[in-house]
């Protein structure tokens, strides 16, 4: 099949986290002999920040890290149709211009053959829930939803003609055990610090209990506020900026554990959904202590990673990992193993060619979906 993505930015992982899965997906797609075309916005934010602070000669370093990706760049005047007119699929991003998806939506409904899809992976359709409502989805064939309770909510909206549950996943060419690396330090956290919406979390969860332990180890993201920054420099964490996410896997591999947090959405009105550091994180083998979240559809099991419902737990378990070496090991290889098992962007593409498989028949009632 030819497929084509439409993308805030492949290139760019600069808070951007929803690049690492897509990259991983297409590389699946692409070792399986299919065609895959990227297509990014030219002036998009995450990748004006990237070069902005680093210099093109990222992109030099993304091409050749990833050879196999081809990615375009679009502007204004940029012929959308000639480029899916061969398509098979065309799968739309959920950061992709309003304008863009209402175009794309407009060939499928004038007679474009290719299969149509929207992606979300993010909780906009709960924090930004008229921005989302605006988006013209009513000529797209299904809608991929990261988790079941996002899915039950756009078929509850009429938003899209149905929808699939499709979970980010890690990308396990890239994310795998290093057991020649030395573990130089304690604790890795890597994630942007967001706006806002867990502020509190990471001082209860991250630096408080990285204090008290006098942990050693370090933090990787962007848009820090100063006093984000301050709070870190109380600690024996070193905070070190954006990390590109190739570089990852040899970070988590320094470290001897490593700790989700997840965004307040995500606990409150989208229950189920993991970032995808801890795919990322247990593909690496790297034990994980998480912040409270609700594992709704039943993704990992009860001792894949350890779980912490208070900064004290947090301190607890934390301790526990940098004394106990026999029992993180035992926890690295049994998050492992669920990851190999179900969590890989292979498994990820299976699902994508089974909804292909089941969206394509046209003679479809509004607000069908299942979970694949």
């Amino acid at each position: 099949m030819r497929i084509v993505l439409y993308t805030h930015s492949l290139v760019s992982d600069w808070n951007h986290g929803n690049a690492h899965f897509l990259r991983g997906v297409l590389r699946e797609l692409q070792a399986r002999g299919h065609d895959t075309l990227a297509l990014e916005p030219e002036n998009g934010w995450s990748r004006g920040n990237l070069l902005a602070s680093h210099g093109v000669a990222v992109l030099t370093r993304f091409h050749r890290c990833f050879p196999e990706l081809r990615v375009t760049t679009y502007g204004a005047e940029f012929d959308h149709e000639a480029v899916v007119d061969n398509a098979d699929v065309v799968l739309v991003h959920e950061w992709t211009d309003p304008a863009v998806v209402a175009l794309l939506g407009s060939y499928r409904r004038n007679g474009s053959r290719f299969m149509l899809l929207f992606h979300d992976t993010h909780h906009r359709a709960i924090s930004d829930a008229v921005a989302m409502a605006d988006l013209a989805l009513q000529d797209y064939d299904a809608v991929l939803a990261f988790g079941e309770v996002l899915r039950q909510r756009y078929l509850r909206l009429g938003w899209g003609r149905q929808a699939f549950t499709w979970h980010e996943a890690a990308d396990s060419r890239l994310f795998h055990p290093q057991p020649q690396a030395t573990e130089a330090a304690d604790l890795v956290w890597i994630c942007n610090w967001g706006d806002g919406e867990r502020e509190q979390e990471l001082s209860e969860f991250l630096i408080e209990p990285s204090r008290r332990l006098r942990l050693s180890g370090t933090v990787r993201g962007v848009r820090y506020p100063e006093p984000a920054v301050a709070a870190l420099h109380c600690t024996s964490l070193h905070y070190g900026g954006w990390i590109a996410n190739v570089d990852v896997p040899a970070l988590f591999a320094r470290h001897r554990m490593t700790i989700h947090v997840p965004r307040r959405p995500y606990v409150t009105a989208l229950p189920g959904i993991p970032t995808i550091r801890v795919f990322e994180a247990l593909a690496c083998g790297i034990p994980l202590v998480s912040a409270p979240w609700q594992d709704e559809e039943g993704l990992f099991r009860a001792d894949d990673f350890m779980r912490a419902a208070n900064g004290e737990q947090m301190t607890t378990q934390l301790r526990r990992l940098q004394h106990d070496k026999q029992f993180a090991d035992e926890l690295r290889a049994r998050g492992l193993q669920t990851i190999r098992s179900r969590h890989t962007c292979a498994h990820r593409v299976d699902e994508l060619l089974a909804i292909v498989a089941a969206a394509r028949p046209a003679a479809r009632s509004a607000s069908q979906g299942a979970t694949i």
